[in-house]
């Protein structure tokens, strides 16, 4: 099997299902989005400050293909075969798992600044663009149907990002720079 089809080469691509749309679609848009995100997940993973989240990282991994498949569907289309799902209980892990990290870390009074380290700046960039792929969800979800958990996993995925990065400041024994507006 090639990797290369041609079959996009006039700005085309199809949906499981069939259909083909523009790859300026707004479900092409998000789908591809959460395929970012899927990446920068990846190289925060590989970070110094993420090695106790390696797994947790992994599974969200698997979890983001499973929302790319699910954008990536045709709302039109009766599919015959078996797609994965997100499930409440993916949602849950990530709550636990925020609760458990935000008992270790001081009170957040104020705004905080990203960066300190590489690792915490490529946390904070993969919370970006999961905050990105939830907007673009809200928007689709607006036009066509979307699964409700999707929206949920991602904005819980983004809390999550933002309490490891605050984690990972702490476990690199980074000073933690609070915003402080000009007045």
């Amino acid at each position: 099997m090639k990797i290369y089809t041609k079959t996009g080469d006039k700005g085309q691509t199809a949906l499981i299902g069939g259909r083909r749309v523009s790859k300026a679609d707004l479900r092409i848009d998000t789908y591809g989005t959460v395929d970012e995100l899927n990446a920068w997940i990846g190289l925060l993973r590989d970070q110094p400050g993420a090695i106790q989240q390696k797994d947790l990282l992994i599974e969200i991994q698997d979890r983001l293909f499973t929302i790319g498949t699910e954008l990536a569907t045709d709302p039109e289309k009766e599919i015959k075969r078996a797609l994965p799902a997100i499930v409440p209980e993916d949602v849950t892990r990530l709550e636990q798992t925020i609760d458990a990290i935000d008992t270790e870390l001081p009170p957040l009074r104020a705004f905080v600044l990203p960066g300190g380290h590489d690792s915490v700046s490529y946390c904070h960039l993969a919370r970006t663009v999961c905050r990105r792929a939830e907007r673009l969800v809200t928007a689709l979800s607006s036009q066509s149907t979307v699964d409700e958990l999707v929206l949920q996993y991602l904005n819980r995925l983004s809390d999550y990002l933002f309490v490891l990065g605050r984690k990972m400041v702490q476990d690199l024994h980074i000073e933690e720079i609070v915003w402080k507006p000009r007045i």
